[in-house]
This record gives C-alpha cells, structure tokens and sequence, in this order.
C-alpha cells in the first residue's frame, strides 16, 4: 500500500502546478498583447486565426516550460512528478482546447462562452485572454460576455470532439 502522505504530496502538486500553469499561460497571452516584442509570433497567429494543431501546440507548451516543470524533482520524487504531471496534463488540456476552440468552438462544454474563439472572432485585443479556461479572465476582470452563438457557428457541419487538426 502506498504511503499516503506521498500521495497527498503528488496530488497537492499535481493540483497545484495545473492551476498555476493556467495563470501563466492567461498572463504569457496577455502579455503578447501589450509587448511588440512578445507579441510578434502572436499578432501572426491572430492574422492567420488558426491553432497550429494540437501536437505543436503541446510542444511549444512543453518547450516553454520544461525547466520549471523539473524543479520539485529537487525536492522529492513525490513533489516532482506530480508537479511535472500537472504541468503535462494542463499542457495537453490547454492544447487540445486551443484547437479546439478554433476549429470547433460549440464543442468547449466547460465554458459558458469559448473564450479564446470569441478573443479571435471579435478583436478582443483587452478581453478573453483564456486559452483552456476562463478563470483568469473573471478574476482579473477582462472576461467579457458576448452572444456568439451566431448562425455561422450554428451552420457549421456537426463534428466529433476528435475531429481536429492534431499536428
């Protein structure tokens, strides 16, 4: 039987480095707002409007955060590979839902509105900066609610969940 006090290390910093990977990447997106010098990758990604596929996205992710996500290795076995795993399943969630909401944006159940869709659709260069979840956005106050349930989205052919560009 597994000590449960390593368990609740793992899962405590599995818990953790997802939440906070999401209030990275809300203010790294924020931040490609507000810096020409960030921004210049970013502004390309909004005159194109397209994810660069699910395993890409991932990759950048993983990239970006490779080093902090090796840090509470340091710490314990426990501590590392729950934080490093949280920090991988926020990677793959948010890669995923950033594609998705591209391609597919009825299908984000778990927002009320796809924040990232309707931060494209409608050039909100101050509002909506939430890739995966819009969280952030209600915190910081930048979540603005549009109706964008349009007959564009409306017209668009049913699609699978899986049924994404994934590289």
């Amino acid at each position: 039987m597994p000590d449960l006090t390593k368990v609740a290390i793992g899962l405590v910093c599995f818990t953790t480095a997802f939440v906070l990977a999401s209030l990275v990447e809300y203010w790294v997106h924020r931040l490609m707002h507000a810096s020409h010098r960030l921004g210049e990758r970013h502004r390309d990604h909004h005159r194109r409007n397209e994810g660069q596929g699910v395993v890409w996205e991932f990759v950048d992710y993983v990239k970006g955060t490779f080093i902090v996500m090796s840090l509470l290795f340091f710490y314990s076995l426990e501590a590392g590979l729950g934080w490093c795993l949280g920090g991988l399943a926020f990677a793959a969630f948010s890669s995923y839902a950033h594609q998705l909401q591209h391609e597919n944006p009825t299908k984000c159940f778990w927002m009320k509105m796809p924040v990232h869709y309707v931060h494209h659709k409608y050039g909100m260069w101050h509002h909506n900066f939430g890739l995966a979840v819009d969280w952030w956005d209600h915190v910081f106050g930048t979540y603005k609610l549009v109706d964008w349930l349009t007959d564009e989205e409306l017209s668009r052919p049913a699609r699978g969940y899986a049924e994404l560009r994934w590289w």
